[in-house]
C-alpha cells in the first residue's frame, strides 16, 4: 500500500506538470499569434491582419486576446476598404459585448466606416461636390455618430465624433437644396418647397438654410402662393440680407433655370424628358 501510495503522488505531480505545461504552451501560441496580426496592423497588411486575427479568435475563442482581436478585425476591415464586413463586424462585437470598457470605439469605427464609405475611386481624381452623391452613406454615419454621443458623452472620440456631424449635416442640408433646385428646372414646385421648408426645419444653423429660404420665395411665389412666399422672403431679407437671391434694394431675384410650360411626356416622366 505504501509503495501504490507514493505511485500515485507521482503520476498527479506528473499529470499536474503536464497541464501547467500545456496551459503555458497554448497561452505562448496565442500570445504569438496576436502579437503577429499587430505586426502586420503597424504595416499595413490589412488583409494579412485579418487572416490572423480570426485564425487567434477560431484557436482561442475564450483566450485572453479573443475580444481584442473581434475589435481590431472592425479597423482592418475599414482600413482595408470593406465597408460592409466592418459594420458587420462593429454590430456583432456591440451585440457580444455591449458594456465593455472599449465599446465606444466600436461604435466611433462603425461611423467611420459610413463616414468614408461614399469616397469612390473617381472622387480621388474628378473634383467633385460631396452633397451631390448620395447621401445614404452620410445619413448611416451621421446616426451612428449620434448614437456614440448619447450613449458615451464622454467619450475620448465624442469630440471628433461632433465635428464630423456638423460637417455631414451641413452636408445632408446641401443635398437636399441640389433635390430642390432640380425640382424647380423640371417645374416640380410642390415638391420643391417641401423640400426648402424640410430643410428650414430640420437643419437651423446650417449654411443651407438661406437656400432653403430663397426654394421656398421661388417655389411658393410659381405656385402663386403669395402669403407664403413673401412670410419666407421677409424671413430671408431679414436674416440673410446679402444672400445672392437678393439685389440690392432686398428685392428677390428669380432663378434663371425655370421651367417653362410642361408637356405631357415632361409630366409621365417626372420631368426626366420633354
Amino acid at each position: 500500500m505504501r509503495h501504490f501510495g507514493l505511485l500515485l503522488f507521482v503520476l498527479v505531480f506528473a499529470f499536474g506538470c503536464s497541464k501547467d505545461d500545456i496551459e503555458e504552451d497554448l497561452e505562448a501560441t496565442e500570445l504569438a499569434y496576436y502579437t503577429s496580426a499587430q505586426e502586420s496592423l503597424r504595416a499595413g497588411n490589412y488583409t494579412g491582419a485579418i487572416q490572423k486575427l480570426q485564425l487567434l479568435e477560431s484557436r482561442f475563442p475564450f483566450g485572453r486576446y479573443a475580444e481584442q482581436a473581434q475589435l481590431e478585425i472592425i479597423y482592418a476591415y475599414y482600413k482595408s476598404a470593406q465597408p460592409e464586413a466592418a459594420r458587420s463586424a462593429a454590430d456583432r462585437f456591440i451585440r457580444l459585448h455591449p458594456t465593455h470598457p472599449n465599446v465606444d470605439y466600436a461604435y466611433y469605427l462603425k461611423g467611420m466606416v459610413s463616414f468614408e464609405q461614399d469616397k469612390n475611386f473617381l472622387a480621388n481624381f474628378i473634383p467633385m461636390d460631396p452633397s451631390t452623391r448620395d447621401p445614404g452613406a452620410a445619413r448611416e454615419s451621421f446616426n451612428d455618430f449620434s448614437q456614440l454621443i448619447r450613449r458615451f458623452p464622454n467619450s475620448e472620440y465624442a469630440p471628433d465624433a461632433q465635428r464630423r456631424m456638423k460637417y455631414l449635416r451641413n452636408l445632408l442640408a446641401q443635398s437636399e437644396i441640389h433635390v430642390a433646385e432640380y425640382y424647380i428646372r423640371r417645374g416640380a414646385y410642390v415638391a420643391a418647397a417641401n423640400r426648402g421648408r424640410y430643410v428650414f426645419e430640420n437643419f437651423q444653423g446650417s449654411v443651407a438654410v438661406p437656400d432653403a429660404l430663397a426654394i421656398m420665395v421661388e417655389a411658393y411665389a410659381l405656385l402663386e402662393m403669395t402669403d407664403l412666399a413673401q412670410q419666407a422672403l421677409e424671413v430671408l431679407a431679414t436674416n440673410y440680407p446679402d444672400h445672392h437671391s437678393l439685389d440690392k434694394d432686398g428685392k428677390f431675384r428669380r432663378s434663371q433655370a425655370i421651367s417653362e410650360e410642361r408637356n405631357w411626356l415632361n409630366i409621365i416622366t417626372f420631368g426626366l424628358f420633354g
